[in-house]
C-alpha cells in the first residue's frame, strides 16, 4: 500500500498516471467486436484528458484555474465572454456552424502558464483571431482576475464534427465548467449528456441560463434547478442572464452579467476557493480515469479473447486435417486403386496370400524369387504411393483452409482480418501442390534410407541388396499405410492382406522387431513432415492475427495501473492531503 508524504504520493501519482497514459496509447482495439467503437472513443477521451488536463495540472497544481465556457449552438457563449471581459475578444458566429479557433482570455501576468503549452499541447498558440480550429487564440485582459482564465469553446452540438470533438476535449481540460444554455435549449439532450459526464466525475460546474426573457426567468430557473438536482448537480451555482439589447460593440449591459463577473472575481481572489475547485475536479477526473481504465481493460481483454478464438479456429481446422491425414495414411485407405494394382504386380499377391501361413523361410525365398528382376514394378509402386499420398494431403489442406475461412467469416472480426490481408485464404497456397509433392518424395527417400541403414549389416548377396532396397522400401510404405490396427497376421480385406505380404517380406529379411521399429520410425517421420507442411499453411492465418499487434498482457497492465491509482487516491484521502 503506498505510503509517504503528500508530496511523495503526488509524485507517485504523476508517475503512475504517466505510465497509464502510455499503456492506454498502446492498448490496441483493432478488431470489430461489439462495443469496440465506444471503447475506442473512451480510450481517446482518456488519453486526451490525461494529456490536456490531469498530467499538466498535477505538474503545476498552482496554475490558474481554467474556466471553459461551453454550451449549445446559439446559447450566447461568445457574447457572454465578451461581456464579462468588457470588450470584443471572441467573435460570435452569425452563420452556423461557426468555424474558428477557441479563445482563451487570461490576466496579462498569467501568460506564462498558457503560452508554454501547459494545457492542450496539440493546439497551436496565436494572438490573432483565426478560423483554424487547431489553434488556441490567447487574449490578455486585466478584466480577468489573476489566477483564473476563461476559454470560449465551440458548440457542443455543432453540425461540424471537428467543432463537437474540440468542445468535448476543451471541457475535459477544464477545472471549472461555465455551462451556458437558454430557455429554448436547456432541456436538450446533448447538453445534459455533457452535464452527466461532469456529475459522474465530480467536476466543478456553474450554469448560466442565458437569453431568457426576464418574466420567465423564475419559472425556467426553477425547472432547470430541479433538473440539476435530479442529475446530481444540485450544488452547482445557477446564474440567469435576462435577454437584453446589445450595445454597439455587441456586449450585454454590465448589470446583466454582474453576478457572474462578481462570482468569478471572488473566486480568482480566493486562493483556497480556487484550490478547492481544482482539487474537486482533479480528484474526480483521476477517480473516473481509474474506473474507466478497468472498463477499457475489459475491452482490451475482449480483443485478446477474440484473437484467441480466431486462433483456435485455425488450430482446430488444421489439427483436424492432420488427424485425418494421419488416419487416412494408416487405415489402409491408400492401399486401393492404383497403389494396390502396382503392389500386386510387384509381389504376385495372389499366390503369396494363399501361402501366408507357411514358413517364413519359404516365404522369404518365394518373395525373393518373385521380386527379382522387377525394378520397374517397384518404381511404379513408388509413383503410385506418391500420387495417392499427395492427393490425400492436398485434399485435407484445402478442407482446412476452407473450414478456417468459413469460421472466421462467421464473425465480423474474422471477416475484417481476412479482408485486411488482400489475399484469399479459403484455398491452399498456390505453391502447396508443389511443396506437398516435394515432401512426399523426401519422405520416400527417408524410407529408403531407413531400409538401407537397417540392411547394411545383413549377410545377403550384394546382388539382392543392390536390387532389393527399392522393393523393401516399397514394402515398408505398404506396411505403414495399414498400421492403424497393427498388421500381425492374416487380415480381412485386400488392403490388409497386401500389408501382411509387405510385413512378411520385411520380416523375412530383417526380423520381427526390426520391422516394427522400421514401421514406427517411418510413420513418425511422415507425421513430422506432414505437420511441418501443414503448419506453413496454418501460418498464413496466424500471420494475419500477429499483424494486429495485440498484447497478451495489456489488460492486466491496465488493471494493475488502475489499482495503483486507486491505492494512491485512498492513501491521500486517509492522510487528508
Amino acid at each position: 500500500m503506498p505510503t509517504g508524504t503528500g508530496t511523495e504520493r503526488s509524485a507517485q501519482m504523476l508517475t503512475t498516471l504517466t505510465a497509464l497514459r502510455g499503456a492506454l496509447q498502446h492498448a490496441r482495439l483493432p478488431l470489430e467486436i461489439p462495443g469496440v467503437e465506444e471503447s475506442r472513443a473512451v480510450r481517446a477521451e482518456m488519453v486526451d484528458q490525461l494529456e490536456d488536463y490531469v498530467l499538466p495540472r498535477l505538474v503545476q497544481i498552482d496554475a490558474p484555474l481554467l474556466t471553459v465556457v461551453g454550451g449549445s449552438t446559439g446559447a450566447g457563449k461568445s457574447t457572454l465572454v465578451n461581456s464579462l471581459v468588457g470588450r470584443r475578444v471572441s467573435e460570435p458566429g452569425v452563420l452556423r456552424p461557426t468555424t474558428r479557433s477557441p479563445v482563451l482570455v487570461h490576466h496579462p501576468d498569467d501568460v506564462s502558464w498558457f503560452d508554454e503549452r501547459r494545457i492542450l499541447p496539440e493546439l497551436e498558440r496565436t494572438t490573432r483571431a483565426t478560423a483554424d480550429p487547431d489553434a488556441l487564440q490567447l487574449v490578455a485582459s486585466t478584466a480577468i482576475p489573476q489566477g483564473l482564465a476563461l476559454l470560449d469553446a465551440p458548440d457542443i452540438d455543432s453540425v461540424e464534427e471537428r467543432n463537437r470533438s474540440l468542445a468535448a476535449q476543451l471541457l475535459a481540460a477544464a477545472d471549472l465548467w461555465l455551462f451556458v444554455t437558454s430557455a429554448a435549449r436547456y432541456a436538450d439532450q446533448v447538453p445534459w449528456g455533457f452535464l452527466k459526464q461532469a456529475a459522474d466525475r465530480s467536476a466543478a460546474v456553474a450554469i448560466v441560463l442565458d437569453r431568457t426573457a426576464a418574466e420567465v426567468i423564475p419559472e425556467v430557473s426553477s425547472d432547470l434547478a430541479r433538473m440539476l438536482t435530479a442529475r446530481g448537480l444540485k450544488d452547482s451555482p445557477l446564474f440567469a442572464v435576462a435577454e437584453a439589447p446589445l450595445d454597439e460593440n455587441g456586449l450585454l449591459p454590465a448589470a446583466a452579467v454582474s453576478d457572474i463577473r462578481g462570482w468569478l472575481t471572488e473566486l480568482g481572489a480566493d486562493v483556497e476557493a480556487r484550490n478547492a475547485v481544482v482539487r474537486q475536479t482533479l480528484e474526480g477526473a483521476v477517480r473516473t480515469i481509474a474506473r474507466r481504465t478497468h472498463e477499457l481493460a475489459d475491452a482490451t481483454q475482449a480483443q485478446a479473447d477474440m484473437r484467441a478464438r480466431l486462433k483456435r479456429d485455425v488450430d482446430v481446422a488444421y489439427g483436424q486435417a492432420l488427424d485425418e491425414i494421419d488416419e487416412g495414411s494408416a487405415d489402409g485407405t491408400l492401399l486401393r486403386g492404383e497403389v494396390l494394382a502396382r503392389w500386386q504386380e510387384f509381389v504376385g499377391t495372389g499366390e503369396l496370400l494363399r501361402n501366408l501361413e507357411t514358413k517364413v523361410s519359404w516365404l522369404r525365398d518365394r518373395i525373393t524369387n518373385a521380386v527379382k528382376g522387377k525394378p520397374q514394378q517397384a518404381e511404379r509402386v513408388t509413383v503410385a504411393v506418391e500420387s495417392g499420398l499427395h492427393t490425400l494431403i492436398l485434399e485435407h489442406a484445402e478442407a482446412a483452409a476452407e473450414r478456417t475461412d468459413a469460421s472466421w467469416r462467421s464473425v465480423a472480426a474474422g471477416s475484417q482480418v481476412l479482408a485486411a490481408g488482400g489475399v484469399d485464404l479459403s484455398r491452399a497456397s498456390r505453391d502447396f501442390r508443389e511443396r506437398a509433392e516435394r515432401m512426399v518424395r523426401d519422405w520416400q527417400s527417408g524410407v529408403l534410407d531407413l531400409v538401407r541403414s537397417e540392411g547394411a549389416d545383413k549377410r545377403t548377396t550384394a546382388r539382392f541388396l543392390a536390387y532389393g532396397f527399392n522393393g523393401l522400401s516399397v514394402a515398408l510404405m505398404v506396411v505403414v499405410f495399414a498400421s492403424t490396427g497393427g498388421v500381425t497376421g492374416a487380415e480381412v480385406g485386400i488392403a490388409g492382406g497386401s500389408a501382411v505380404v509387405g510385413q512378411k517380406l520385411l520380416e523375412a529379411v530383417f526380423g520381427d522387431q526390426a520391422v516394427r521399429r522400421l514401421a514406427l520410425n517411418a510413420r513418425r517421420d511422415l507425421r513430422v513432415r506432414v505437420a511441418a507442411l501443414m503448419d506453413q499453411e496454418r501460418q498464413r492465418f496466424i500471420e494475419r492475427l500477429d499483424s494486429l499487434e495485440l498484447s497478451t498482457d495489456s489488460a492486466e497492465q491496465l488493471r494493475a495501473l488502475a489499482r495503483k491509482v486507486d491505492d494512491l487516491r485512498f492513501a491521500s484521502t486517509r492522510s487528508g492531503s
